[in-house]
């Protein structure tokens, strides 16, 4: 990525992420963290319905067709759009750490249009961790998983504890998502958004 902010670049001392022993194995759908997400819930009637994959490492891909109601420019997706579909991939890696992480900072690259009813092509993964700091860059591609590159994005996402949730989302939400009985439902509701 061109022009990358300071901010963006692990320090010297950052490490190489580990993948926790009990993240989702290679080729497993990570399905939607919560089911009213803009970006992978399936409760958000125009909502972009992503859907990551856990792949070796630290690395997710992920996918989602470009609908109507995606339009920035006649026929062609809104960048904001494209930048919350790198932010969900990205913040689905946080998943393979099992960690409870918020997105910090996010610079995108628009690099060609993405017209209505292409399928976009994502790739992440995780490039460093400094303590609560976890670094990482993502890319689109239309066409294909080796097509030619959209956008793209470096991204650093901090961990947070779930009283992070608590103490800022709306009580009805929050309370629901933390009556859920499935364990995993529960833990994924508060894993990326900020």
């Amino acid at each position: 990525m061109s022009g990358t902010s300071a901010a963006l670049t692990p320090p010297a001392d950052a490490v190489k992420p580990v993948r926790h022993p009990d993240a989702p194995a290679p080729g497993e759908l990570l399905g939607a963290h919560y089911e009213h997400c803009f970006g992978c819930g399936s409760g958000q009637a125009h909502g972009l319905h992503l859907q990551a994959r856990a792949e070796e490492g630290v690395r997710v891909t992920a996918e989602f067709t470009v609908q109507e109601a995606h339009q920035g420019a006649p026929g062609l997706a809104h960048g904001g759009v494209l930048a919350t579909a790198l932010d969900e991939t990205l913040g689905s890696l946080n998943w393979l750490l099992r960690v409870i992480a918020v997105t910090g900072r996010l610079e995108t690259d628009f690099v060609r249009p993405v017209p209505v009813g292409t399928v976009l092509f994502l790739d992440a993964e995780i490039t460093a961790v400094h303590g609560r700091k976890l670094y990482s860059r993502a890319v689109g591609r239309i066409g294909g998983p080796d097509g030619p590159v959209a956008v793209r994005a470096d991204a650093l996402f901090i961990e947070v504890k779930v009283d992070h949730f608590i103490d800022n989302g709306r009580p009805a939400e929050i309370q629901a998502a933390m009556a859920d009985p499935d364990q995993v439902k529960r833990v994924r509701a508060f894993e990326v958004n900020p």
